[in-house]
């Protein structure tokens, strides 16, 4: 969302009031990732923010009211990493369900991962990534991983290697 003052200037406090509140948040948020598959590997980004701040996971983050799924995962992989890709499909859709010590939903994402081919770009970690890395599978278990992505990982790269070569 694009919110302009008077003088035709973005206006920062009214673009952060028009986006969905992500701690204890009124409903779900939708967000979007990537599995990058390129020789064996997998990319992955070291969070660099709350929640799972330090962890590793996959490329991506929330989509902006209006944008498409694509659009969304395009964005936020150049964002993060520097480089250009072709969703080639949503390869899972999963919640990840975050609760505070008193029990209330401190954070609620329903994310859709999309398998994608790298494109172009130069890789470089931005944004809200401390650190990227092209990970092969042999050596996954050596990073602290987000919960549940290592497990989308691994299908991807079973069934992902099929889906590339075919398209």
């Amino acid at each position: 969302m694009n919110v302009k003052t008077q003088a035709g200037k973005p206006d920062r406090a009214q673009q952060e009031r028009a986006r969905p509140r992500r701690r204890y948040p009124a409903g779900p948020v939708v967000g979007v990732g990537a599995i990058i598959l390129n020789r064996g590997k997998v990319l992955l980004v070291q969070r660099a923010r709350a929640p799972l701040k330090g962890l590793w996971s996959l490329p991506g983050g929330v989509l902006h009211a209006g944008e498409r799924l694509r659009d969304g995962v395009r964005r936020e992989v150049r964002e993060e990493t520097g480089l250009e890709v072709e969703p080639l499909g949503i390869f899972e859709v999963f919640e990840r369900i975050q609760k505070d010590a008193r029990g209330r939903t401190q954070y609620h994402y329903v994310l859709v991962d999309y398998l994608c081919r790298p494109m172009s770009g130069a890789l470089r970690a931005a944004d809200d990534a401390g650190a990227v890395q092209w990970v092969a599978r042999e050596d996954l278990e050596r990073y602290p991983i987000t919960p549940g992505t290592l497990e989308v990982i691994r299908r991807a790269m079973r069934k992902g290697r099929r889906r590339l070569l075919a398209g």
